[in-house]
């Protein structure tokens, strides 16, 4: 997929893999990576890549909500939360391959079910991370 202009660009550096660190050019990102022993790692108190893409694509969801409510010109309470979980394991369809599935648990307090409903649907079709991971990753959205 392409973008006609990037109205912005992130840069950041990991060095040493799942056992290493991550920092972005400005120096607002800086984290220690460690692996879950799930993955065979020794679970260290650092972050990894998974709860990374997890916070991103939660904020970026909740950015293409707004987005959409305010075109639609459709309130949207503050209190808006998104759980997501990014589970990573064997790829289905590529032996030797890694794969990830992303499930989002969506919370719009005193929001009317279809107009969120909606909502959720049109964002998934703006939000750049939903248009990223079309049809490589499976993403399951429940309103909670």
């Amino acid at each position: 997929m392409a973008i006609e202009k990037a109205l912005y660009t992130a840069t950041a550096t990991a060095t040493g893999g799942r056992q290493g660190t991550a920092q972005s050019s400005d120096d607002r990102l800086k984290v220690q990576l460690s692996t879950p022993k799930a993955l065979g790692g020794d679970d260290g108190a650092g972050t990894n890549p998974e709860q990374l893409f997890a916070a991103g694509y939660s904020a970026c969801f909740i950015g293409a909500m707004k987005a959409v409510s305010a075109r639609n010109k459709v309130a949207l309470p503050a209190e808006v939360s998104i759980t997501s979980e990014v589970g990573i394991g064997p790829h289905a369809n590529k032996p030797g391959a890694f794969g990830i599935a992303v499930s989002m648990k969506i919370s719009v307090p005193g929001m009317d079910r279809a107009q969120l409903e909606k909502l959720v649907a049109d964002a998934h079709e703006v939000c750049p991370y939903s248009n990223a991971t079309r049809g490589n990753v499976d993403v399951t959205l429940t309103i909670v």
